[in-house]
């Protein structure tokens, strides 16, 4: 073998321009994804008209407007990547997933300050003691669910977004073990102490479901999903980065897409119409936070589609054979 054959054998596969066609896909991805959020809230809860009344002409200019976000946001996506053209496939990738820490770790910390606080206000509620720690008028409005989404668990979101700028873990070990705790309370208070009250199981599963959605953009990250490891993990690198690319992009992507468009694709959809009314269960005094519940698939799919957009890139950055990528078979990152 020649010296130049043997420079070719360790040339990354993939023509020059793939890296940059595919953070631009990448980026241009989420940049519509935060249009989509951003037109969700100007529509739904501003009463705008909707991009999608531009096509009909109903709208008038504040439809074209909102189009405009999506064009803006598209551009603005397509410029960073033209700004940082030097910067590697698995950069971005690593770029894209701590934002997504960010964004998870801030959803972790707010069903853990809601969760405690909702509880704390349902006890007292349902012990009849709201009224002599809060007074007759606040203890009144407390019963009102979308007083206390508004002034009482929109804040706490808010404190949470600002507390997982400082902190340094995602916490669903914690938000797992909370799990336990809360359903031992449960099974103490039922069996000891004869006490058992619908917060206390509705806490219990706003926690639970929570882990279980918030965690899978984690998981994926960890490459802990569970696939069919008896034909992958015999797999080459290059080879499993086809495979992750194209399911990507085949299924992970659009499901993301599906779950948004349809759960917000209009006032009466599966997530808008519980967040607009401030939905609570029927379960007696129970907790406040089924409206909440109902975001989470948001959650989901918007922490998933981030996730699934920087396993792209990694998966690309396989296929060309670029160093420093994950080790599949140990579900972690190299």
């Amino acid at each position: 073998m020649t010296a130049l054959d043997a420079s070719a054998d360790t040339t990354p596969s993939g023509s020059d321009m793939t890296p940059l066609v595919t953070r631009l896909f990448g980026w241009i991805m989420l940049a519509v994804m935060v249009a989509f959020v951003a037109n969700a809230y100007l529509t739904y809860w501003l009463d705008l008209p909707g991009a999608n009344n531009a096509l009909t002409g109903n709208g008038g200019a504040m439809a074209f407007l909102q189009v405009g976000i999506y064009v803006a946001m598209a551009i603005f996506g397509a410029l960073y990547v033209m700004s940082t053209r030097s910067r590697t496939l698995r950069e971005d990738s690593a770029r894209i997933s701590n934002i997504n820490v960010v964004f998870i770790r801030a959803a972790f910390w707010a069903v853990l300050l809601v969760g405690l606080a909702d509880a704390f206000i349902s006890f007292l509620r349902v012990e009849g003691l709201l009224e002599s720690v809060f007074g007759s008028d606040l203890a009144s409005a407390f019963g009102r669910s979308n007083f206390r989404g508004t002034f009482v668990h929109m804040p706490l979101i808010g404190i949470s977004i600002i507390i997982a700028f400082f902190t340094r873990t995602l916490g669903f070990y914690w938000l797992a073990l909370l799990v336990v705790m809360a359903e031992l309370i449960i099974v103490i208070g039922r069996f000891i102490f004869s006490y058992e009250q619908a917060f206390m199981a509705d806490l219990v599963r706003f926690w639970y479901a929570a882990l279980f959605l918030f965690a899978s953009a984690y998981t994926l990250l960890e490459e802990g999903h569970v696939r069919v490891d008896v034909f992958y993990a015999g797999l080459a690198s290059r080879t499993k980065g086809w495979l992750n690319a194209t399911g990507t992009l085949i299924f992970g992507i659009p499901l993301c897409w599906v779950i948004l468009m349809i759960g917000a694709g209009s006032k009466q959809s599966i997530i808008i119409s519980p967040l607009l009314s401030f939905e609570v269960t029927q379960a007696g005094f129970g907790m406040y936070v089924k409206y909440m519940m109902a975001g989470f698939l948001a959650v989901f799919a918007i922490s998933m589609l981030i996730q699934f957009v920087s396993y792209l890139l990694d998966a690309v950055a396989d296929i060309r054979g670029e160093p420093g990528g994950r080790d599949h078979e140990s579900h972690a990152t190299a």
